[in-house]
């Protein structure tokens, strides 16, 4: 490794410091700490500000190199399978531990409660499912850039790859140039992560100033039985999944990860991590087309965490409110909460937003109980954040290796620590040095599953 690749050590630490020092500012004085919030609100509106180009050259240099269409088509449908059924298994777990542990017993609401959650419900309720699914169409070309839409980005980039696959030999010219935007791209990525300790340490202030410990000590049932259920989900779920189909071991893989996971516990949003998670999994040795499709649509449409706390939130406000769910009642919540949680990324605080959405058009009696978690939240959605991103690189491996576009011998490699992760670039064909000619197109090595030298 180079010595500008070991100063990133430096950063991470500084994360960790940063965010020890919002959490004694928060308590220290509160205000102080409320103040600080802009911070953390610019460091994720930076990160925000690149998704979509580097998902838009992902996809275009992924797919635009494929010479099957095809091979996308099939890469896009078993991952929206493998979504569908992972998130039912979420929202079943969720219904187990939620009937078991009931942490809503003996609860009260108050008039101020009851005014949060009407506010939550009419958030949630600008966004349904057809809304959501219109909502993927952008309203032109770029404006999917403009508007920051993951799904709309998504989109253009699949139609522009589709369109240079059609064009064969011409679109090389214009792949090349979307590989010379992609490398400035993720450049432009690596200068703003060093504004990370900056931006969590005025996001845990913030929230630590604005709550204290009150919230967390008289709703800790909730908070602990929610956390315990994402960490039954990742380890006895998709661990044993990933070794099983991929062998690859999961502590290897989040260990490969930590610095994602310790940017998403600071920031408390796991698209602050999509760009990364993007790159490490092409250096990890799964194919771009595999990388550019399921990250993405993952990340609208594989919500793990989400669905957990949709499920066990619910229970939650039924069982506080008074009016518990019987069994038939809980298994069409089921289906209903599988389809709201697709929706969860197009909504303005996404997984409480939709809770009470959800609940106003199928249970109205119950909305007025979300008022009882919104205090808690913010610390929730850290958990929902984290189990989100494990859920998307885990599902990122198997679609790998399902569809014969993952490397097993580069993981090995990576995840052993003999071919590092570039935190200069975030790129692997950027190893030449920043004066030397760009490596060949993408067309000439679209079927190189690691897709880069060891």
């Amino acid at each position: 490794m180079s010595a500008a690749r070991d100063k990133t050590h430096y950063l991470y630490i500084a994360v960790i410091v940063a965010v020890l020092l919002g959490i004694a500012i928060g308590f220290a004085a509160p205000d102080v700490g409320v103040a600080l919030k802009p911070l953390g609100t610019a460091f994720v509106a930076l990160i925000k500000m690149m998704i979509s180009p580097i998902i838009f050259c992902t996809i275009v240099l992924g797919v635009g190199s494929v010479t099957k269409a095809a091979k996308v088509g099939r890469v896009g449908g078993l991952a929206l399978g493998y979504f569908i059924v992972m998130s039912t298994v979420a929202l079943g777990i969720g219904l187990l531990v939620g009937n078991l542990v009931d942490p809503g017993q003996g609860l009260q609401l108050t008039d101020e409660l009851r005014k949060a959650a009407e506010a939550e419900a009419a958030k949630g309720g600008e966004t349904d499912t057809v809304s959501f699914l219109l909502g993927i169409i952008p309203t032109t070309l770029v404006s999917a850039f403009t508007e920051g839409q993951v799904l709309q980005t998504l989109l253009v980039a699949l139609l522009a790859g589709f369109a240079l696959q059609a064009m064969g030999e011409r679109g090389k010219p214009i792949l090349n140039g979307i590989t010379h935007i992609q490398r400035l791209v993720f450049r432009i990525l690596a200068m703003i992560m060093w504004a990370a300790p900056i931006g969590a340490f005025g996001a845990i202030a913030a929230v630590v100033g604005a709550t204290g410990m009150d919230a967390l000590r008289s709703l800790g049932v909730i908070m602990l039985a929610f956390y315990l259920t994402c960490v039954l989900f990742v380890f006895v779920i998709l661990g044993p999944m990933l070794f099983l189909v991929a062998r690859v071991g999961l502590f290897s893989l989040l260990r490969y990860l930590g610095r994602e996971f310790l940017l998403i516990l600071s920031t408390s949003s796991s698209e602050s991590a999509l760009p990364r998670l993007i790159a490490k999994m092409e250096h990890l040795g799964v194919s771009k087309p595999v990388v550019g499709i399921t990250v993405p649509t993952g990340y609208s449409f594989n919500l793990d965490g989400t669905a957990i706390y949709l499920t066990m939130a619910t229970l939650f406000v039924a069982s506080a409110t008074g009016a518990p769910l019987a069994f038939g009642e809980q298994v069409s919540l089921l289906v209903f909460m599988m389809i709201a949680s697709k929706g969860a990324a197009g909504v303005t605080g996404a997984g409480l937003a939709t809770l009470a959405g959800g609940l106003q058009s199928h249970r109205p009696d119950l909305v007025d109980g979300v008022g009882l978690i919104v205090g808690i939240d913010r610390f929730m959605s850290e958990a929902r954040a984290l189990t989100n991103f494990a859920g998307n690189a885990v599902a990122t491996v198997l679609i790998g290796t399902w569809t014969g576009e993952f490397d097993r011998e580069r993981a090995t490699e990576v995840l052993a620590g003999r071919a590092p992760f570039d935190e200069t670039t975030l790129l692997d064909d950027d190893e030449h040095g920043g004066d030397d000619p760009p490596p060949p197109p993408p067309a000439s090595r679209t079927d190189d599953p690691a897709l880069s030298p060891v």
